[in-house]
């Protein structure tokens, strides 16, 4: 009787200690698996949404950010303009709103901050099909978007016809296109209306003997192979923005509540910090900090 029952209350033994193991082992694999999908999970993603003409550098300073951070996580909502954005903000639709004009006193609801980090010059330029137009004056630029001068040969350039790409009136670059140069002019009716400015940048390239205005930093940036038109004899550059001369420039500022996340927080640091602003110089834009 011993010699069977011995066998057998070892092999016993040996198949719970198997099982142990086994389960302990097993159960080590799951809580890594599950603390890393809640690491994963509890990482919060920090929304971002602005006018057209300001994302484009706001994307940029989060890929520069992200390249540091791995876990960091940004979107990007589609918003057309700064109004659209700073309301999405206050909703808590998106956590920072980049806008092309500084916080008016209706839009504060005493929650939000809002911080200018940046200035961007407004280029005037020409498909490159534009041979021998490099200035225009005041009056010259109001004709070409009135429709009062329709043929680059009326300026010295070729016999073609002038396309005008334009933006809506209630979008910052019209805007400033207006104070400064177009004044109250009525646009043509010819003027191919573009909503965002990407949209008019990506038409510029590809139009012949066409004309818009649109971000000087973004077009040296990406060293787009366009015409930039001198205003008056004063060029878009650092030099004639620095003394004064060149004055149309859009003001790029973020806006935020006053106790963001820390993710939130984080990200906003690094766009006001040392590192942010070479980033900001060598992509062309004057960093306002």
């Amino acid at each position: 009787m011993k010699t069977i029952r011995i066998p057998v209350i070892l092999g016993m033994i040996f198949l719970g200690l198997c099982s142990c193991n086994s389960i302990k082992s097993t159960t080590t694999t799951n809580s890594s698996q599950l603390t890393s999908q809640n690491n994963s999970q509890t990482q919060p993603t920090v929304k971002i949404g602005g006018s057209s003409s300001t994302v484009s550098i706001v994307k940029l300073l989060a890929q520069a950010y992200q390249s540091q951070n791995k876990t960091a996580k940004i979107e990007f909502i589609s918003l057309r303009q700064s109004e659209g954005a700073i309301a999405a903000q206050k909703n808590g639709i998106i956590d920072i709103a980049s806008s092309s004009h500084k916080l008016k006193p209706e839009e504060d609801n005493g929650k939000i901050k809002y911080r200018e980090f940046a200035k961007d010059m407004l280029t005037v330029a020409t498909h490159n099909s534009v041979e021998g137009v490099t200035n225009v004056t005041t009056a010259q630029l109001k004709s070409i978007y009135a429709g009062k001068i329709t043929n680059w040969k009326e300026l010295g350039g070729p016999n073609a016809q002038i396309v005008v790409l334009d933006r809506p009136e209630d979008e910052s670059a019209k805007k400033l296109l207006r104070k400064y140069y177009l004044g109250k002019d009525k646009t043509t009716t010819q003027a191919v209306i573009l909503n965002k400015e990407g949209e008019l940048i990506d038409a510029l390239q590809s139009t012949p003997y066409s004309i818009g205005a649109f971000s000087f930093a973004y077009s040296v940036s990406n060293q787009l192979p366009v015409n930039h038109l001198s205003l008056n004899g004063v060029a878009p550059n650092k030099e004639n923005f620095a003394n004064g001369k060149y004055q149309m420039v859009r003001n790029i500022g973020l806006i935020w509540n006053k106790a963001p996340s820390p993710t939130t927080e984080n990200f906003i640091n690094f766009i006001f910090s040392d590192e942010g602003t070479k980033l900001l110089q060598n992509k062309g834009f004057i960093p306002s900090h």
